[in-house]
């Protein structure tokens, strides 16, 4: 009987270097995710200070307060909806924040309303070009 040499395994490739590559990928794409995140909430990262300021320009209505009813009609219109149509919800805002680049050759306005039920907690409006863009809460 002949002997045939056997054709030698092929090498084994090492998955961990392929894992390690990978998992620091998402590190970076985490860290720069939250840098967003802090700018949406309003909390300036320290490449942002200034940025989203939460403080008032203008008084508007010192009394304005946002009811539970109020801001369950509010959460009802949709996106890019009129501004009118908002405030015919809303009434006037306590007062309004200074304004934001949030895209290329867009302004955006925002408007604070203290709410009724929580007083540490406001409700930021977000307009651009007299269209209504958004909302978030501001928790002091």
């Amino acid at each position: 009987m002949i002997s045939t040499p056997r054709p030698a395994p092929p090498p084994r490739v090492s998955l961990k270097p392929l894992i390690a590559g990978g998992l620091m990928f998402a590190l970076v794409g985490l860290v720069f995710d939250m840098q967003g995140i802090q700018s949406f909430l309003g909390r300036p990262s320290s490449a942002q200070t200034g940025f989203g300021s939460d403080r008032c320009d203008a008084i508007m209505q010192a009394e304005a307060k946002l009811s539970r009813e109020q801001l369950a009609r509010l959460l009802t219109i949709p996106e890019r909806d009129a501004k009118s149509r908002v405030r015919q919800v809303v009434s006037e805002p306590y007062c309004t924040l200074p304004t934001l680049n949030v895209r290329s050759g867009v302004t955006a306005e925002r408007e604070a309303y203290p709410l009724a039920f929580d007083p540490a907690t406001t409700l930021v409006i977000l307009y651009e070009n007299d269209e209504y863009a958004g909302y978030r809460f501001s928790f002091r």
